[in-house]
């Protein structure tokens, strides 16, 4: 399979973006955080043996990312995203697309959503094996108390991310605080 590459820089740092398409018909299949492991072996764990040819970002990607970023949050729900996973998995990055802009809700509650209120654990797994942060807002799931819980691009970015849909955000670092 050929899927595309492109780098993008954020406030969060440089993303890789992969993606696959035509002029007709191009999805989002991949956002990548820096400091992740290769996007090499990240592919090939969510879509098997790939050619990852670099290529310019479509506008129908890249436009409304850039726009996100300049305090435009809903903007990333344009996106055609077109991930790889179980049909479980699919329907967990579904229910996340529709956490409403600056909301969190919590494993339980995502599971009830989809109609399987005793499977918290398992949405957690397909919420943490999500290919494409921020624009399958897994950042908004938290703990059953409230808290933070963990997040594939680290903790400051889960943090950063959330203070920024909710109007807040200060200058990204890396740097966690407790």
């Amino acid at each position: 399979m050929d899927l595309f590459v492109d780098r993008m820089t954020s406030p969060l740092g440089v993303l890789r973006l992969v993606w696959s398409g035509t002029a007709v018909q191009i999805a989002l299949r991949m956002l990548h955080f820096p400091g992740d492991d290769g996007i090499d072996r990240a592919v090939e764990r969510h879509y098997g043996p790939c050619h990852l040819i670099p290529s310019p970002a479509p506008p129908e990607i890249r436009d409304p990312l850039e726009a996100y970023f300049a305090g435009r949050i809903a903007a990333i729900d344009r996106i055609p995203v077109d991930a790889a996973g179980t049909p479980f998995q699919l329907e967990v990055w579904a229910a996340l697309r529709k956490i409403p802009t600056g909301s969190t809700t919590t494993y339980g509650r995502l599971a009830a959503r989809i109609g399987r209120p005793n499977a918290s654990r398992a949405v957690g797994l397909a919420n943490g094996s999500n290919p494409v942060a921020i624009v399958v807002p897994c950042h908004r799931v938290i703990g059953a108390n409230g808290a933070l819980t963990g997040y594939g691009g680290g903790m400051a970015r889960k943090r950063w991310l959330l203070d920024h849909e909710r109007g807040g955000a200060l200058p990204f670092t890396e740097e966690e605080s407790a």
